[in-house]
């Protein structure tokens, strides 16, 4: 029997499925979610010390889940992976390494069954929206969307211009540094590019409703450029 949950506004989802991903010489841990009649998929690139638990991500997942978009969160890192970056701090900004996970991660789900046929979406947060972007030009066939959370669009270096999905780049309205990382970034990008400004939040959108605007803001650009499938 198929487990469902309970989501935000009082409806059903199903709930999330252990998975697997294999990649390159490691095998990453996932949840994956597809609610009746999805439309898409996003795929969620955490930041640098985050896993594939983050509140945050989970949060804005259950609004996509809401909107009819299904959703792979995994972490980027293998556990031993994380003990040593907690020592060293390598690997979190390695985005060469978490872009490659993340695209080892799409080849994974162009496979699966229980998303044929699906437009994919990336959602980055802090390095992972650096790594989502370069992963992103690697793969501008399946990528139909793309957004960015308090993202480091500075780590993407030349693989900003080669970006063809339409991306939105959603930061704190107090989070100056990494506001004016993301107009540079956008000044390099040539797909549709857009950046909101979250007024009164701070990096991590841990002021009341700061959430609740990114995964407002998400939930509307991925609707509308991952278009529905066509019934059959």
């Amino acid at each position: 029997m198929r487990r469902v949950a309970r989501d935000l506004s009082g409806g059903f989802v199903n709930a999330a499925s252990e998975i697997e991903i294999p990649a390159r010489g490691a095998k990453l841990e996932g949840n994956l979610t597809v609610p009746d009649a999805a439309r898409g998929i996003v795929l969620f690139a955490h930041g640098s010390g985050s896993s594939r638990h983050s509140q945050r991500n989970h949060f804005v997942a259950r609004i996509l889940n809401n909107a009819g978009l299904a959703t792979l969160l995994f972490d980027l890192l293998t556990r031993g992976e994380e003990a040593v970056d907690i020592r060293t701090g390598h690997l979190r900004f390695n985005i060469g390494l978490l872009a490659e996970r993340l695209g080892s991660a799409t080849d994974w789900i162009l496979h699966e069954p229980s998303a044929h046929g699906f437009r994919l979406g990336y959602f980055g947060s802090s390095t992972g929206g650096g790594a989502a972007l370069v992963a992103a030009a690697a793969r501008p066939e399946p990528v139909g969307a793309e957004v960015s959370r308090g993202g480091r669009p500075d780590l993407a270096g030349a693989a900003l211009a080669k970006v063809k999905a339409p991306t939105l780049l959603i930061v704190g309205g107090g989070d100056d540094a990494v506001i004016d990382m993301n107009r540079e970034a956008m000044a390099k990008m040539k797909c549709e590019v857009k950046i909101e400004l979250v007024p009164g939040a701070t990096h991590l959108f841990e002021e009341p409703g700061a959430l609740e605007s990114v995964a407002k803001l998400a939930s509307e650009w991925f609707t509308r450029h991952l278009p529905a499938l066509p019934v059959v």
